[in-house]
């Protein structure tokens, strides 16, 4: 889901309230005054502000479901081996990161680049399926999983498919929820936990250079890789030389691809609005639902 909502007017050391309010809230993390800012284009659900600090320092402030939670996100994905800006400070309401470069279309070696990176970061196992923690997508809430026993189907399930099953549309609900049944029959019982981005799009990724240099607004969780993929194909396609580093899928991946795709698709129907429902329709299509 985009992230990274407008915030204010370009500011120095005046107007644009809200960003203003948001950088010196960053800044004071950090024991530093912003003295100017500016908002950064996005998408719906933070607002996220670029600051330069009284100290020379150059920051980006954001806001979020929950900030600590996102910090922890963020230092997994670097952990895994994925680029992302280092957390500098986090409160329950404010988020301090490293401002990195950002600029151009990513090259055909920068998608081989990405695969290799993605491929460490699903290789990297975790204890359980799902996060440890809740986490949300704007008024979509994301379950964490108490259950380290749960099984992959179930958590798909449960806590995907099923988890906004009562705000949806009554037709749209009895498919998912027959399609929830049948996932035992479609899934894979335990692959790998893997470490997954969890909101992976184009607008997700930073770019300079031609290379990804910043993989960022996570909503991690362990499990399938291939539902990270599957949200990267869902509104574009990666370039060819992106299979080249990730390496080849499972048998079957493709009839997987529109299961993992509904997740993302019911939080966007949920999100914003009806316009949303074909693609949730399409996609049960897809997977015979």
């Amino acid at each position: 889901m985009s992230d990274g909502a407008g915030i204010g007017d370009v500011g120095d050391g005046g107007g644009g309230g809200g960003g203003r309010a948001l950088a010196q809230a960053a800044a004071a993390l950090l024991g530093a005054r912003a003295v100017r800012w500016r908002r950064l284009p996005g998408g719906d659900l933070s607002r996220v502000v670029f600051a330069e600090l009284d100290d020379g320092r150059e920051i980006v402030a954001k806001t979020g479901p929950a900030p600590p939670t996102e910090a922890r996100m963020l230092d997994a994905l670097r952990a895994a081996g994925a680029p992302t800006p280092r957390v500098l400070a986090a409160s329950a309401a404010v988020l301090a990161l490293e401002s990195l470069p950002e600029s151009g279309a990513i090259s055909a070696a920068g998608w081989r680049e990405l695969g290799e990176i993605l491929r460490r970061v699903h290789e990297t196992p975790g204890p359980a399926y799902g996060w440890p923690e809740p986490y949300a997508f704007g008024d979509v809430a994301i379950p964490g999983n108490a259950d380290p026993a749960l099984d992959w189907p179930g958590f798909w399930g449960e806590l995907r498919l099923l988890s906004e099953v009562d705000r949806l549309p009554a037709a749209l609900a009895r498919r998912l929820e027959r399609l929830a049944a049948d996932l035992p029959n479609r899934l894979p019982a335990r692959p790998l936990p893997g470490l997954r981005h969890g909101d992976l799009w184009s607008g997700n990724l930073l770019i300079h250079g031609g290379r990804p240099v910043g993989l960022v607004d996570p909503a991690c969780a362990y499990g399938d890789g291939e539902a990270d993929l599957a949200m990267l194909t869902l509104f574009g396609a990666p370039g060819p030389s992106f299979v080249e580093g990730y390496g080849p899928l499972e048998p079957g991946a493709a009839a997987r691809r529109p299961i993992y795709q509904l997740w993302p698709a019911i939080v966007h129907l949920r999100l914003f609005g009806g316009g949303y429902r074909g693609l949730v329709e399409g996609l049960l299509d897809q997977a015979g639902a």
